[in-house]
């Protein structure tokens, strides 16, 4: 969690320093990251990333919140939750477009190929016994769905479809998935 320096910050300074976070994060994996490249293209002191952030490990969660954030549509925000195996698969297509619209893809693709393992399970969120088999399952396959497709993004078309038959089986006739 950034400070409260760090939020008290004016929006153009914290807009160059989440630059800086998100082009180091993008390029290089969270273990191999440096405060010193983050500093000198963010232009601060490097006292001062130490007064926003506790650490590295801070930087980039706050980075990774913000640019969920971002990702996620304004329906999903708001709860409009899909419907249908097709809503889904959009929805999916959507997190990935916007992803890459927003200059996130290569954070994300870091993200699940490197930075959640180094992060390690008690970082990575787990969905818990508050939603039924059934959400679960949607949820599971369409959180892997777009992994694999930031993985290897040359078969997105054949992994979304893969996607959409899946959920087509394990919802049967069913249009709604609920969180109960």
């Amino acid at each position: 969690m950034p400070s409260q320096t760090f939020l008290n910050l004016k929006p153009e300074k914290q807009a160059r320093i989440y630059a800086a976070l998100l082009t180091e994060f993008s390029a290089y994996p969270l273990a191999k990251a440096q405060v010193a490249r983050i500093v000198k293209e963010a232009q601060i002191a490097r006292g001062a990333f130490y007064k926003y952030f506790a650490d590295l490990n801070d930087a980039y969660q706050t980075l990774w919140r913000r640019s969920l954030h971002q990702i996620h549509s304004q329906e999903e925000l708001a709860g409009q939750l899909a419907q249908t195996p097709a809503d889904y698969t959009n929805q999916v297509r959507q997190f990935l477009t916007t992803g890459a619209q927003q200059g996130l893809r290569e954070l994300l693709r870091l993200h699940y190929s490197t930075n959640e393992a180094y992060l390690g399970l008690a970082a990575v969120p787990t969905m818990g016994p508050r939603f039924n088999a059934q959400t679960w399952a949607v949820m599971t396959l369409t959180h892997q769905a777009m992994k694999e497709c930031l993985m290897e993004p040359d078969r997105e078309d054949a992994i979304l479809t893969r996607l959409e038959q899946a959920l087509t089986a394990l919802m049967g006739g069913q249009s709604h998935v609920s969180g109960d």
